[in-house]
């Protein structure tokens, strides 16, 4: 079969290549499918009994595959304040591997955009985020979530540069005995990262950087993920989704992460796009459409290329 390349790779990376499934499986023959089904060993498993059958983990992944696609559409048809309540469920659902989502949300949306969110989440569960986000989360990051969650920040432009001195030493202060208290703990350091304004926070990692020699997110450890994601969105937004939509397109990335393409694009497309993408550009020396081109198929591909290089 003159296309066998073909179709293996239309089953494999982000999505699923329609348009090329239709044009060679759709028209092979049985004598082609044998083949096909022997020359892709990643799919298919040569059973006891002398047949190739499908490899049912194989199945299992493209199932998921198959839906990209549908999801980028629901999601991107969705209010956004919709969106991002029924984001927050599902993280509560999936558990501790998911609360960066919590986070995401909570921290890079204004405070009129999250607050339309529990609005939201009202609505859709009959109860609040703080309630639900109290009673799923039972580990150390418990209180910062509910604090973030629970956030009407200032959003003017306005900062007190003594204040933001002070918040850079409490939380040095705080990082650097990480190993008396954990910072994600410490009251003072939930409350400037919850009730502070994005723009003061800005400066205060500024400060931080003076007192301690690093940026906040580098004294931070991999036990510290959720401060360190935390900290990331309030501050360099732009850096952190980049990052996510990265890891999103590992090879080797876990499923709830290549989540992280469809959820980023969607929820960012009409918001700051554009930076996002100059961002990446500088991270990772190439361009977020042609990252995405490489990695994506089918609809799925052309659906998020078309979302990032609409005009904002």
């Amino acid at each position: 079969m003159a296309n066998l390349e073909a179709l293996a790779k239309a089953f494999t990376g982000l999505g699923v290549d329609e348009k090329s499934l239709i044009e060679n499986l759709g028209k092979s023959h049985p004598e082609h499918r044998t083949l096909f089904r022997k020359k892709t060993p990643q799919l298919f498993i040569e059973d006891e009994r002398s047949f190739e059958r499908w490899n049912d983990h194989c199945v299992r992944l493209l199932k998921h595959e198959f839906v990209r696609f549908k999801n980028a559409l629901v999601l991107w048809a969705m209010h956004p304040w919709e969106r991002d309540a029924r984001l927050v469920k599902e993280a509560l659902k999936k558990g501790p591997q998911s609360y960066g989502v919590i986070v995401e949300i909570a921290c890079t949306r204004s405070s009129e955009e999250l607050l339309g969110a529990r609005k939201a989440y009202h609505s859709l569960f009959d109860q609040s985020i703080e309630e639900d986000v109290a009673t799923h989360i039972h580990g150390s990051e418990r209180k910062l979530l509910v604090a973030l969650v629970s956030a009407y920040r200032y959003e003017g432009p306005k900062v007190k540069e003594d204040a933001a001195k002070s918040d850079a030493k409490v939380l040095a202060s705080a990082i650097k005995n990480g190993n008396k208290k954990n910072p994600i703990e410490d009251e003072e350091v939930i409350r400037i990262l919850s009730t502070r304004s994005k723009a003061h926070l800005k400066v205060v990692y500024k400060h931080y950087k003076e007192v301690s020699g690093n940026n906040i997110h580098e004294d931070l450890d991999a036990s510290d993920l959720i401060l360190k994601e935390t900290v990331e969105c309030l501050c360099t937004s732009h850096a952190y989704f980049s990052k996510v939509l990265d890891e999103a397109m590992s090879s080797d990335a876990h499923k709830n992460t290549k989540k992280g393409l469809t959820r980023v694009i969607v929820t960012r497309a009409d918001v700051d796009m554009k930076e996002i993408k100059e961002e990446y550009m500088n991270l990772f020396g190439v361009s977020l459409s042609k990252k995405i081109e490489e990695k994506a198929s089918g609809n799925y591909r052309d659906f998020l290329v078309t979302l990032i290089t609409r005009d904002n």
